[in-house]
């Protein structure tokens, strides 16, 4: 499965120390050159700024080939480069959590998904800790709704083995 990366999903999972699953839950990882170039923002975090400036080589910068659509002017540069780049490499799904490029990207047939869905398709495959990595998640400027973040542990709680009762001791 081939996916491309807005800027949110990768500054996060680096922040939280959960940048690893993407390896693991897909065959290839893309970032746009222009979600690149923002992540290496002097705004942007020191632990992102270096992790983006030697990415690991699971992870592949590109740029789109063809001109930018310009319908896409009201997105970020990030945004475009990336529905485009699903375009271009028939990509599989868009990561973002960016809710006017999760517009565009379905109205295009493109797949999304967020940051909170990449946590718990970890969650389901044993690769995190749910509870922790949504804890380190909210320690972060990253926003969702706590009633999502109380669905997502709820789910979570349901698939855990129910726990034994401790033995009497003799």
């Amino acid at each position: 499965m081939i996916v491309i990366t807005d800027t949110s999903p990768i500054n996060y999972l680096v922040l939280t120390g959960d940048i690893d699953i993407l390896a693991v839950l897909f065959e290839r990882v893309v970032i746009p050159q222009a979600v690149a170039d923002e992540l290496l923002d002097e705004s942007t975090p020191g632990v992102v700024r270096q992790w983006i400036a030697a990415p690991p080589a699971w992870c592949v910068i590109q740029s789109p080939q063809d001109p930018l659509d310009p319908a896409l002017a009201y997105l970020g540069e990030g945004e475009r480069e990336a529905i485009a780049l699903c375009q271009d490499l028939g990509a599989n799904a868009l990561l973002t959590d960016d809710s006017r490029a999760r517009r565009e990207a379905q109205a295009r047939g493109i797949e999304v998904i967020r940051t909170l869905a990449l946590l718990e398709r970890a969650s389901l495959r044993e690769l995190v800790d749910l509870p922790a990595s949504l804890a380190r998640l909210q320690e972060t400027t990253f926003y969702a709704p706590q009633h999502i973040i109380d669905a997502m542990l709820a789910r979570h709680r349901q698939r855990l083995p129910p726990r034994q009762p401790p033995s009497p001791e003799p």
